[in-house]
């Protein structure tokens, strides 16, 4: 077979491709880099979901379609927690403004002024870890009320009723900062009702001294137990209670029905400089030097030491 039996008038001729049309991509968002694909979104164009902000200072808004308080002290900011309401964000933010700046706050509504003294007050008795913590908790408002109750009610003296008392543990004056309530008497004198059970309360209790204290109270389900928390150990502290104390409870016969808490040490005396009432240690003397320092606890037992071994050998070579 030959060359000639060949087409030579056929012309091979360029095929012509048609490039696909390129895929348009596009950015979205201030500053962002994600980089989206236009024909993946089937004309459905994407909408950048940005939130309002607020015409309130202070405030934020929040996803969930509420509204954030915040402050910021030293250029940190202080979180002051999360509302329902615009408004009552903004006005969380204006209470820990007063407490934070004092009168050069700025504000969004009125400042406190001389017919707010009683607030000022308030304000002024509590720190500024107090009073976040209050706003956080949403109970501001219901402390504030119950301050102003207690400035106008009538002197102590009226009289009061007493509930119960109870020696504390070694684990009261622990590292677990709590203080347990004796079942009986919890379920008799600070019943917990409703949804208070699993969130507790809040008590108030003025000691001796006419300082209020505010307490945590509510119900364990772990141990099954009633327990004063939150605030029981700066109580500890300040009386410097230890385990063998006696703590006791009263209540106001007027119509405040005000709370009141009292303590008194174990074997006291009155030469304690440390705690009022608190034995001092005794020391045996010898020769002018203090040789042993008896220490009594609330049990009874002695402890004994010497308080300088340079002396206790001064002593020994001098026999």
């Amino acid at each position: 077979m030959d060359g000639s039996s060949i087409d030579q008038s056929t012309t091979s001729e360029p095929i012509s491709i048609t490039p696909s049309p390129a895929k348009k991509l596009r950015r979205v968002g201030s500053g962002a880099s994600v980089v989206i694909d236009a024909a993946a979104e089937s004309g459905v164009e994407a909408e950048s979901r940005k939130l309002p902000s607020s015409r309130f200072k202070g405030v934020v808004p929040q996803p969930n379609a509420r509204w954030g308080a915040q402050i910021y002290e030293k250029h940190k900011r202080v979180w002051l927690g999360t509302f329902n309401d615009e408004e009552m964000a903004a006005r969380t933010y204006d209470t820990a403004a007063h407490r934070f700046r004092g009168r050069d706050a700025v504000t969004n509504f009125n400042p406190l002024s001389e017919h707010h003294h009683d607030e000022i007050a308030f304000l002024n008795s509590h720190s500024k870890d107090e009073i976040v913590d209050m706003l956080r908790k949403h109970t501001y408002d219901e402390e504030l009320e119950q301050s102003r109750c207690q400035s106008t009610r009538g002197p102590r003296s009226q009289g009061s009723e007493h509930l119960f008392e109870k020696e504390v543990t070694p684990s009261d004056v622990g590292k677990l900062n709590r203080l347990v309530i004796p079942k009986h008497h919890a379920e008799r004198h600070f019943p917990l009702k409703g949804g208070s059970i699993s969130i507790g309360v809040l008590l108030h209790l003025e000691d001796s001294g006419g300082k209020v204290w505010r307490f945590r109270y509510s119900y364990w389900n772990s141990s099954q137990s009633y327990v004063l928390t939150k605030g029981w150990s700066h109580f500890v502290k300040e009386k410097k209670l230890q385990a063998g104390d006696i703590i006791s409870f009263r209540r106001s016969t007027g119509p405040d029905r005000q709370l009141y808490i009292d303590w008194h040490v174990m074997n006291s005396g009155p030469n304690d400089p440390i705690a009022p009432g608190r034995a001092q240690p005794a020391i045996l003397r010898l020769f002018g030097v203090n040789v042993l320092e008896v220490s009594r606890n609330g049990g009874g037992d002695e402890s004994f030491g010497f308080q300088n071994t340079d002396k206790k050998q001064r002593i020994i070579d001098s026999l």
